[in-house]
């Protein structure tokens, strides 16, 4: 049934698809389609506009229309629906041999000098776990304790030239995209590997393309919903692979 109400509406002009209002609807209703926010249906929009403050642009707003009624059932059925759908598609322990938890033990000093050089930084990777994807990465991973994490927006890996001797060494990475990935799903991640984990310090590489930036406020959402501080260093390169700012919270 259709009523005059409150509810959101998204300006796609000023939409950069940065995803940040989506963990603040509790209801669900909004998705990231196609690089814009999108409501998923008027009925699972209470108005209330928890999302506005997340928006950078200041792409969304309330207004009063004619609108199906908020149906708190719907959006019940709603969530559980996106809850077993999310559940199907995370890969199994005993599928994908991609999906196994690995930890490499560090090379010694006799296996390093007889390694040939294949680059500037020596043939040897920094990487001391698998798998990368923030995705796949559950939060009991035993290479989380402790640990100094990156957390690198997938395209600044490919565009720093020296990403493991710069970036990497010494720390765990995680890899993802904030724009085209589940961003609730990074928050509520994040904040069970911060509330649990016990670590040293967080650094963040993101791109200086918009959509990266959402990373800075999910992981600031986590460690909200965790409880814990944690050191922060946020660092951003442009597309060409050069450092251009870097700041700490």
């Amino acid at each position: 049934m259709k009523i005059m109400r409150k509810i959101i509406e998204i300006d796609e002009e000023l939409c950069d698809g940065c995803g940040l209002c989506v963990p603040d609807c509790a209801e669900g209703s909004l998705v990231i389609v196609d690089g814009k926010a999108k409501m998923v249906s008027d009925n699972l929009c209470d108005g209330l506009g928890a999302c506005l403050g997340a928006c950078p642009t200041g792409a969304l707003k309330i207004i009063e229309r004619e609108a199906e009624d908020f149906d708190e059932e719907a959006v019940e059925k709603y969530l559980e629906t996106q809850k077993t759908e999310e559940a199907a598609k995370t890969p199994k322990a005993s599928g994908c041999p991609s999906t196994q938890l690995k930890t490499f033990a560090p090379q010694t000093a006799c296996q390093t000098a007889n390694k040939p050089v294949m680059s500037a930084g020596g043939g040897t990777t920094s990487l001391t776990h698998w798998p990368v994807q923030i995705r796949l990465v559950p939060p009991t991973a035993p290479f989380l304790q402790g640990a100094d994490l990156l957390i690198a927006a997938d395209c600044a890996a490919v565009s720093a030239p020296n990403f493991q001797l710069d970036y990497l060494t010494g720390k765990v990475v995680m890899m993802g995209c904030p724009k085209f990935d589940d961003a609730d799903d990074y928050v509520q991640r994040f904040s069970e590997i911060i509330a649990t984990c016990n670590l040293k310090s967080i650094t963040i590489l993101i791109m200086e393309v918009p959509c990266c930036s959402s990373m800075n406020g999910i992981i600031q959402k986590a460690i909200e919903r965790a409880g814990k501080s944690v050191p922060v260093e946020q660092i951003t390169i442009s597309t060409q692979g050069a450092e251009i700012e870097k700041k700490s919270w």
